[in-house]
């Protein structure tokens, strides 16, 4: 993994939390359609991210960087849902999602600077 890129650092270590919550949830509540949900749009992220950097265009590029965004907006989705059916503490979800709204911002801000440059 490129260590000079922050983002995908980031989205990177957000997907090991993601994966780590998945863990919990479902040995200790049992619960298996939410927290997948969960953990495909979270981990989803820093994949899609990856794809990004190996892009043959800007184009190709913006799109990647899209499908990350919007999983970030999903995730934040499944992390309130399952915070507010009480599968999670507010606290453990509060995290992620505080994390979650640190890539959302990230990827807004590339967006917008790459619709600019295009």
């Amino acid at each position: 993994m490129q260590k000079e890129n922050p983002l995908l650092m980031k989205s990177y270590d957000f997907a090991l939390a993601t994966v780590r919550l998945y863990k919990t949830i479902v040995a200790s509540k049992r619960e298996y359609v939410l927290s997948k949900q969960m953990l495909r749009s979270g981990t989803s992220i820093g994949a899609n991210i990856s794809e990004a950097n190996g892009a043959i265009s800007t184009a190709d590029f913006s799109s990647k960087i899209s499908i990350a965004y919007k999983e970030s907006l999903e995730v934040k989705y499944w992390l309130a849902l399952l915070k507010d059916s009480e599968y999670v503490t507010k606290d453990s979800a509060n995290k992620l999602i505080a994390q979650a709204d640190e890539l959302s911002k990230i990827m807004f801000s590339i967006l917008k600077t790459t619709k600019r440059t295009k």
